[in-house]
């Protein structure tokens, strides 16, 4: 059985950046995947702003060496397409200049990116990548810590300390760390990779179209390299339920029926499975360490509850677990209380951007007023600027939450 201080389980983007960050410090790490690398994720493969950034925190020259993989298409920003068809362009960085400026974010599938990353990984000596591991027990150890099994019961790890970035369907985020599932706060998602879909955006931007028979879901269509596009939809599990919602059906019936849709795809080829996905939402405060682990990304329910983006809030936690890693280490306290202090710098990086996009989440139940905000913003290059504006500053995008905001957008 390997004894080791940190083991980190799922060498995922937040796996991957915890693991790379402690090498950072000088901190020896475990990684563990039970898939081997290069390998899928079904996602909707779109690398915002905040995760050029956090590769930056990383290795400075990281976020060139993306840029210069011919897998990596440069996005500019979101096309958000209101019900009544309206489209309000939401830049990444405003006054872009594309044949200038570094790219603000990148869309690329996660098969590549993620590969990407753990490259970095193989290059650090520090961290010890094993693939090809499924872990499917976790006991306390008698002197601290996690004993990690294989389904026969075989020790395979002793840990002092694990950090849990395994993703949505985590087995110890359920059965030890008790956070369940609830469908308020969780999102169905389906995505179909195709090629040849017309009128994509020249800039990259993705695009999110809420469509009023879909409400309160979305459609995505986000560019790729080679001609390809990312195709899917996703919708609250609440809502899946309560109004009987087939995804694949209605993912189909638009492309279908669509007007818009209908002549975008009218050429366009599905080139490979439609395959389903959860994504634990972030729009509630959970606790999300304990004695002797912390929760990292998706397993620790940290997706943004408007846009679906979890990539960089994954690699920001994988950051702060690493600082907290490193200050157990060096106190050799890795109580349920000390502990605390990863929950306080995650929340207090993430939580006001997440509270503010459970707000405009909420936005989507009254469509006549996201309606009417988009149709005045297409119109009104002022207009669309300040909001733009708000999406990428904080205390900006407070007013979104405040009803005179709109008012005066409906009277004036």
């Amino acid at each position: 059985m390997h004894q080791t201080d940190i083991c980190i389980l799922g060498a995922g983007p937040a796996g991957a950046t915890a693991a790379l960050h402690l090498a950072n410090k000088g901190i020896p790490s475990l990684l563990l995947d039970k898939a081997s690398f290069p390998r899928d994720k079904v996602c909707g493969d779109a690398l915002s702003g905040k995760v050029v950034n956090e590769l930056r925190r990383i290795s400075p020259g990281l976020p060139q060496q993306l840029g210069e993989l011919q897998e990596a298409l440069p996005s500019w920003g979101i096309h958000f397409i209101s019900p009544g068809g309206h489209k309000l362009s939401v830049p990444f960085k405003y006054n872009y200049q594309p044949e200038q400026d570094t790219p603000a974010g990148y869309i690329s599938k996660r098969i590549h990116f993620d590969d990407f990353l753990v490259q970095q990984v193989r290059q650090r000596p520090e961290i010890e990548l094993r693939e090809n591991v499924e872990v499917a027990r976790y006991e306390r150890a008698l002197e601290g810590g996690f004993i990690l099994s294989d389904k026969l019961g075989k020790p395979l790890v002793q840990a002092k300390l694990l950090l849990v970035a395994n993703g949505a369907q985590s087995g110890f985020t359920r059965h030890v760390a008790g956070l369940e599932q609830e469908p308020e706060h969780y999102c169905a998602g389906l995505r179909a990779y195709y090629k040849g879909v017309e009128s994509m955006d020249a800039d990259g931007f993705i695009e999110l179209h809420f469509f009023k028979d879909f409400l309160p879901g979305y459609f995505w269509i986000f560019p790729l390299p080679g001609g390809h596009a990312n195709v899917g939809v996703g919708m609250l599990s609440s809502a899946v339920s309560r109004k009987k919602v087939n995804l694949k059906k209605e993912m189909l019936r638009m492309i279908a029926e669509h007007p818009e849709l209908q002549r975008r795809f009218a050429k366009a080829e599905l080139v490979d499975e439609i395959r389903g996905f959860g994504l634990p939402l972030g729009s509630k405060k959970r606790t999300l360490s304990g004695e002797n682990y912390m929760l990292l990304g998706d397993a620790g329910a940290l997706i943004d509850p408007f846009t679906g983006e979890g990539i960089s809030n994954g690699m920001i936690s994988g950051r702060w677990a690493a600082e907290q890693a490193e200050k157990c280490l060096q106190q050799q306290n890795f109580s349920a209380q000390f502990m605390q202090g990863y929950d306080k710098a995650v929340y207090n990086r993430l939580w006001k951007e997440l509270r503010l996009s459970r707000q405009m989440q909420k936005l989507l139940n009254y469509p006549w007023l996201f309606d009417k905000v988009a149709s005045k913003a297409s119109k009104n290059q002022a207009l669309a600027e300040t909001i733009s504006c708000m999406f990428n500053d904080l205390d900006l995008r407070e007013r979104l939450r405040q009803p005179s905001f709109y008012a005066k957008l409906l009277f004036n």
